[in-house]
């Protein structure tokens, strides 16, 4: 029997609230690697938080509860989410600069 690796799905979502200031990117950071998921996440200059994250759905719906809940000081208002097929482009799970 010819056993395949679970499909990688991709979630890119875009947190609004507040969300900057209060370690929501390092909060991401942590549940991602917990979770195994690969990707990013970065500050955005309209305040929100973006997140591109790759792996398997299961760990991405998790990720996704984690970023409706965010850090105790956090204020999760809004998440806008879009799914997709993953690409495996990235190793890791990186805080990247505001864009």
């Amino acid at each position: 029997m010819n056993e395949q690796s679970p499909k990688l799905s991709r979630l890119h979502a875009r947190v609004e609230g507040r969300v900057q200031g209060v370690g929501f990117r390092y909060f991401v950071q942590e549940s991602a690697m917990v979770l195994g998921v690969s990707g990013w996440v970065r500050n955005r200059w309209d305040e929100s938080v973006e997140v591109m994250a790759e792996g398997e759905r299961a760990a991405l719906e998790r990720l996704l509860d984690a970023l409706r809940r965010g850090p105790r000081m956090s204020f999760v208002s809004n998440v806008q989410v879009e799914w997709g097929e993953g690409t495996g482009e990235w190793r890791g799970f990186n805080v990247r600069a505001t864009g």
